[in-house]
Order: C-alpha cells, then sequence, then structure tokens
C-alpha cells in the first residue's frame, strides 16, 4: 500500500482504564513469597487506573491448578470485565512443573474462550526461585503490573467491540 493510500481496516485497540469496570483477581498462595508481589501489584495498577478500590475481588486459591477453575467460575458470573490469574510454578527434580504448568495455561485458555471474557494469564513459570522473584519484583520484571495493565486494555477492547 503507497504511503497515499488509506486502509479500509481500522484498528481497534483498548485503552488502559478501569472506569466503570469490575475485576477478580484470582490469586495462588503457594509459593506466596511471589504471588504475594504479584497480587500487590496488579490490584496496585488496577487502583492507578480509575478502577474503584470496590471493584476489584481478590480470590485466593490454594495453587496454581485451581486457577482455571475459579477463573472460570468467576468469568462465568456476569460480574466481571476482565478476570486476572496470578501464580507461581517453579521447575523442581520431578516432571510434575510440566502437568502443572501445561494444564493452568490450557485450563486458563479454555476459561476465557469458554466465558468470552478476557483471563489475563499472569503465572510465572520459570526454573529457579530466583527468576520467579526477578519477574515479580516492581523495579526488575513486574509481571503483576504487566498482568493487570492487560486486563484493563482488554476489558475496555472487549467493551468497545459489543
Amino acid at each position: 500500500m503507497s504511503t497515499g493510500e488509506r486502509s479500509y481496516a481500522s484498528d481497534l485497540v483498548g485503552r488502559v482504564s478501569g472506569a466503570g469496570r469490575r475485576f477478580a483477581v484470582v490469586a495462588s498462595r503457594f509459593n506466596a513469597h511471589v504471588t504475594g508481589r504479584l497480587l500487590e501489584r496488579a490490584t496496585a495498577t488496577l487502583l492507578e487506573h480509575e478502577t474503584a478500590p470496590g471493584d476489584v475481588d481478590v480470590l485466593r486459591v490454594p495453587g496454581a491448578w485451581e486457577l482455571p477453575q475459579a477463573a472460570l467460575k468467576a468469568a462465568a458470573s456476569g460480574r466481571y470485565h476482565a478476570v486476572v490469574a496470578l501464580g507461581c510454578v517453579i521447575r523442581g527434580e520431578t516432571p510434575h512443573f510440566d502437568f502443572i504448568a501445561r494444564e493452568t495455561a490450557r485450563g486458563l485458555a479454555y476459561a476465557a474462550r469458554r466465558s468470552g471474557i478476557p483471563v489475563i494469564f499472569g503465572v510465572l513459570t520459570t526454573d529457579t526461585e530466583e527468576q520467579a522473584v526477578e519477574r515479580a519484583d516492581p523495579a526488575r520484571g513486574d509481571k503483576g503490573r504487566e498482568a493487570a495493565l492487560a486486563a484493563l486494555e482488554m476489558a475496555d477492547l472487549f467493551q468497545r467491540m459489543r
């Protein structure tokens, strides 16, 4: 397409604002030293972007395996514009990591498809604890903030597509 031609397609991009929107943040308690930081940063980010404090519900689950179950239930409830799933799976000496990481990702994708609501994958899957701590650290990785920003943008995009 030359510089003078105009495309018939237009970009529809979500804005990063939580004004008038509700969010569920489903967070795993396992590896709490990491998931607590992810949760703290995700909720702070939602509030920083005009989400009312009463419009953020935090739902705690035991571990990453339970995230898809709670995310689907929250998304299907019709109460939320987006769901943020936060967890941390660190590779160990057995294949347990592979099963949990794979099925958590698959389950969260299913929850998004099944519900039609954005379900954001904020689950760290790392080889070491040091990598997980780094990705949760606001000064280095800040993945909790990234997940919340994705939820804000996707909630807006989905609402404007209706």
